[in-house]
This record gives C-alpha cells, structure tokens and sequence, in this order.
C-alpha cells in the first residue's frame, strides 16, 4: 500500500505505567513510544502510526504548563505531518485532568485520544497494549472528528469533561457521569453518544504562572485552610463544598474574604452533579455563597475547575468574563477571544 493511501495517527508518549517497567522495588518509566507500538498487536487497518516522545515520567510529576505546551506541539503536528489524529499515552493517576486540560485547548477536528494503563507490562494482564491499540482506532475513526479530546481505556470512550479515575488498581477504574460515549469492539468505533459543544475558552500564554489553589470541604471544617492558602499568595482558589454548594458559617466567612481578594471558584466534592444555585438559602448555602462573592463552577469537579480557572486567568479573563466562563465553558459559538 502506498504512502498516499495510509491514513497517519501519531502517537505522543509522556510516560506512566504504561511505559514502566518492574525494578527491585518496584516499577518505574523505562519504555518509549516505538517499544509501545512494537507491543499493540500488529498493523491496524490502512493506519501508518508513529511515534514522538515528549515525556517519561510518572503522571503526577507533570505541570499544567507542560501540557499547554504539549497542545501547541500536537497542534504542529497534526498540520504539518498531516495526522488524522493523534494519541498521547499517560500515566493514569491525572490522566482524566491532562485529557481535560488538552481538551480545553484543542481547536481543531482531528481527535485527540488520551490512554494508558492500569497494570504495567511486567505484570500479568497488562492493559496498556490494547488500550492503546484501541486509542489508535478511535483517533483514525471518522466518526471521531469534532469530538475533541477523549479517554480510551479498557475499550470504553469518554469524554475528556467527564471521565474521572475511580479506582487504584482495576483496570476498569475510569468512569464517566453522565455516562461514557461508545466502545470500542473488533476494532471499530461504536459511539452512542456526542458531547454538546466545544471548549469556548480563549488560549492561556505559556509562561504565565497563575497559582491556584484546590481545597475540600470536610465535617468540622473551620475555615482555617482558606484563611492559609489565601496568605499564601495564590491567584485564585477552588473550593469542594459539601453537597450541592454547601459549608458552615465559619467557612462561609473565610470564603467571603477570599473572594473579596482573588476569584474564587465554588464547585461540589461529591464528583456528581452541579452545584445548585437556587434551592437553598441559609449561611453557607450555595445562593449564600455566590452573594458573597463566589463564582459558580458549572457542573465540574474541583480538579478540573482548578484546570479551567488556572487557563482562564493565564489568559487574563477577569469580571463578568471569568464568571460566564466559569459557569459555561462549553457552547457551540466560537472560542471566546483573548482580551
């Protein structure tokens, strides 16, 4: 088959245990990208795959910066080489935020797919391989375009927005809420599902260096978190209330003066739903909460609001702006312009 007839996905590996190897104690990031490849089962198709190494480290060693500047790379890539999509291997401990915060940045239609592996390849069962082969199936799928960044593992897609880890050790351990988008079975896409809208947040600049901060609310709190991270010189805060947007009075009053000092983001620690914004009314509820300043963070979990609201602000999105985009970062208009 000639080179004018395959279609071409590259590959983009930052390390993990997909990439690790057992050593004395224990196993640490030794493979790259073409031992990768050599290891997924043989040719795929038409597909002509490559591989690029960027990184090789386990994945929370990363930096949010190190995946911006990952998203320029991928986005040269994909023009110049002319990809029909791409792939980047991870580790899985913050697989679900390098997917989301890639997703943030993509603008094009190519997909991008985010996969690695619960089992390393010294162990029995090692999942890697056929994630990633199933990542490559996904990433060359026409029917894969215009979705943005997503997750593949252990043959199930998700959206980058809402798959979340949810074990240590099963090789099942990514769920997603509302629910994953299709499978992948015999080597074809199955989808069943489209996420609604794109990423309408403008592009962060690279050497910026915002500081935000990520908090949860627990029984007895008393403020005290707040009160240090706030003194601590951040640029902004996310905080995990309790239910649907709810703390105590103590901490009601700490957020207040946060807010009253940098944007400060209200999101929900139970993983599952938005934060409210009109069923309760005491100290410490969430229309409490906003009169005092907060800012809601839609329906995501802390981890990933801390990841938008860390873009926005390296994008200097302030006001009215910041609030909108917050509370809707997803919509079919175009991106939102830097300022």
């Amino acid at each position: 088959m000639s080179a004018s007839t395959e279609r071409r996905i590259g590959v983009f590996t930052l390390g993990g245990t997909i990439a690790m190897l057992p050593g004395p104690k224990g196993a640490a990031p030794a493979l790259g990208g073409a031992e990768l490849l050599e290891a997924i089962g043989g040719a795929i198709g038409d597909l002509a795959v490559t591989a690029t190494d960027v990184a090789a480290v386990p994945s929370a060693h990363l930096a949010s910066r190190t995946v911006w500047r990952l998203g320029d790379q991928l986005a040269r890539a994909t023009a110049e080489q002319g990809l029909a999509g791409v792939v980047v291997t991870s580790g899985t401990d913050t697989l679900e935020e390098v997917a989301f915060l890639l997703d943030l940045l993509w603008r094009r239609p190519e997909p991008v797919v985010v996969t690695g592996g619960m089992r390393h390849p010294g162990l029995p069962g090692a999942d890697g391989p056929a994630n990633l082969r199933a990542a490559v199936v996904v990433a060359a799928d026409p029917g894969a375009r215009g979705l943005g960044v997503m997750v593949v593992l252990d043959d199930e897609v998700h959206a980058a927005r809402c798959v979340t880890k949810t074990s240590t050790h099963r090789p099942s351990a990514f769920r997603s809420v509302p629910g994953s988008l299709g499978w992948v079975v015999e080597d074809r896409l199955r989808l069943v599902l489209r996420p609604a809208g794109r990423p309408r947040v403008p592009p962060p600049q690279v050497d910026a260096a915002p500081r935000v901060a990520l908090l949860t609310h627990a029984l007895g709190d008393d403020g005290s978190a707040v009160r240090a991270v706030l003194a601590s010189g951040v640029d902004g805060l996310v905080y995990e209330a309790s239910g649907g947007g709810h703390v105590g009075p103590t901490v009601a009053d700490a957020l207040a003066s946060a807010a009253a000092q940098v944007p400060v983001a209200l999101a929900s620690r139970t993983g599952g739903g938005p934060v409210l914004e009109r069923t309760y009314d005491y100290i410490g509820s969430e229309q409490d909460l906003v009169r005092r300043g907060l800012l809601g963070a839609a329906w995501l979990p802390g981890r990933k609001a801390r990841l938008l609201l860390e873009v926005l602000l390296a994008a200097g999105i302030q006001g009215e702006r910041l609030r909108a985009l917050l509370a809707d970062p997803f919509g079919d208009e175009e991106p939102v312009p830097a300022p």
